[in-house]
């Protein structure tokens, strides 16, 4: 389709060489043809006004519509009396072809981990909060701000975190950033700044948290988890001074780290002098059990806090927090600094207003009933077409785990035939890992239809 620009005749950047032997007509039509030609001028789309164009390029007119007259009859252009000039709809453009979608098939059904509803995002909401932004904001809230974050934003944030989530936060001793992974970013390069080497991260667990150690100058140490969460008698011996986990829902299991875990880890981390990296990804998704706290508020001196909006809103609000022990603060406000700056100072504002108003609390609570349908959905059709497969992670999120006997990759192969995605458990393993097989279900942008539909698509192949 084309692009349609609104209001007045749109812009295009086009560089003549007043000093060169070409004359400009030559160089205005060279220039426009690469410009149709490169894909800077889709199909269709608009040209300025040969009246702009000139004043623009400081030449005449007459030259500029000489030059369009050129190329419409040459069929890069399309023009009539009274109409804006168009690129032609039909131009044969060279451009750099998009990479095929994963293993070079697009699926209808597709059982990706990690994504919330992206179609439930409280749009009006969000725009309510931006009309407030804009009705209230000073000439101050149009600043750069501070690095770490608004106050505003920061005060209501960590009252948040104190009330739903048992952290220990005041808006002094919390950084806003873009998310989770810049939330990380920033405290692997303050751990590596302070002489750190080795991360433990959970196996399986996030499959991009090595590379993100590894980048950061660091050495990723894979330690085991069980049904109680990351061993910790096993982290003992890997002479890692730091460890981060998803204590409330691990990724992928779905285990809770246990309470002997918790205190295991604590007193781990200060026997070596060591800080834990709490994940809190989609803690305030639970079904059947009450909320667990977070491990921040059993050691906030041990213990950096991770968090962020991707999951209860959506990936595109790219905010979060990370919640340090006091001494790391300075530090980790400093890696912001030199990162952006700070995060959009008017989408803070926004958020804020959000959950002051209490809107962003019942977006959650209409949330929770919808992953919770879904999530029994799931279960409802695991256990008409495969009741054998073991099913584990259900107490909170919107992905649960399917173990499997059967070869993963072939059933991700098969299901993907029949239009239906599945994400095995291999990316969330180490090399050398020797644990099951299995399928990671997302069921959080898929609807209660979709679901039954895809697993009834591939029952044969999950009763195998």
């Amino acid at each position: 389709m084309a692009i349609e620009w609104s209001g007045l005749t749109p812009e295009l950047a086009l560089r003549l060489e007043r000093d060169a032997d070409e004359p400009l007509g030559s160089q205005l039509r060279e220039a426009l043809r690469d410009a149709l030609r490169s894909g800077r001028l889709s199909p269709g789309e608009r040209l300025p006004s040969s009246r702009t164009l000139a004043a623009d390029l400081g030449i005449s007119r007459g030259l500029v519509q000489t030059v369009y007259e050129q190329l419409s009859a040459e069929g890069y252009l399309v023009t009539s009396a009274g109409a804006p000039t168009r690129a032609a709809p039909a131009l044969r453009q060279s451009r750099v072809e998009p990479a095929p979608s994963v293993g070079g098939r697009s699926v209808a059904i597709d059982f990706t981990p990690g994504l919330p509803d992206l179609r439930s995002f409280p749009m009006r909401d969000w725009v309510w909060a931006c009309r407030e932004v804009a009705r209230t904001a000073s000439a101050r809230d149009i600043d750069y701000g501070p690095s770490a974050g608004s106050l505003r934003l920061r005060e209501i944030a960590a009252s948040y975190l104190r009330r739903v989530r048992g952290v220990v936060a005041d808006s002094g001793g919390m950084v806003v950033t873009t998310g989770f992974t810049q939330g990380a970013a920033l405290t692997l390069a303050v751990l590596k700044a302070r002489g750190a080497r080795a991360v433990a991260v959970e196996d399986p667990g996030h499959p991009a948290m090595p590379s993100m150690i590894r980048r950061a100058g660091l050495q990723a140490v894979p330690v085991r988890v069980d049904e109680e969460g990351m061993v910790v008698d096993e982290l003992r011996s890997t002479g890692a001074t730091a460890a981060i986990l998803t204590p409330a829902h691990q990724t992928p299991t779905g285990v809770v780290l246990s309470p002997a875990r918790r205190l295991a880890l604590i007193d781990w981390a200060r026997q070596v002098d060591g800080l834990v990296i709490e994940d809190d990804y989609d803690s305030e998704f639970r079904y059947d059990k009450s909320p667990v706290g977070s491990l921040q508020g059993l050691a906030p001196d041990r213990v950096v806090y991770l968090g962020s909006v991707s999951k209860a809103l959506g990936p595109a609000v790219r905010l979060g927090w990370a919640v340090p022990p006091a001494y790391l603060l300075r530090d980790l406000a400093a890696e912001k600094r030199y990162a952006d700056h700070g995060s959009s100072g008017l989408d803070q504002l926004t958020l804020a207003w959000l959950m002051e108003s209490g809107r962003y609390d019942r977006h959650l609570r209409r949330m929770r009933k919808t992953y919770a349908a879904r999530r029994r959905t799931l279960i409802d059709s695991l256990a008409a077409h495969a009741p054998h497969l073991p099913l584990t992670g259900l107490d909170a999120g919107f992905h649960a785990l399917a173990t499997l006997v059967t070869d993963e990759a072939h059933t991700i192969a098969a299901a993907a035939e029949r239009s239906v995605g599945l994400h095995g458990l291999t990316p969330y393993r180490s090399p050398g890992s020797t644990s099951n097989a299995g399928i990671v279900f997302g069921f959080g942008n898929l609807n209660e239809s979709a679901i039954a539909q895809g697993i009834e698509q591939i029952a044969d192949l999950l009763a195998r």
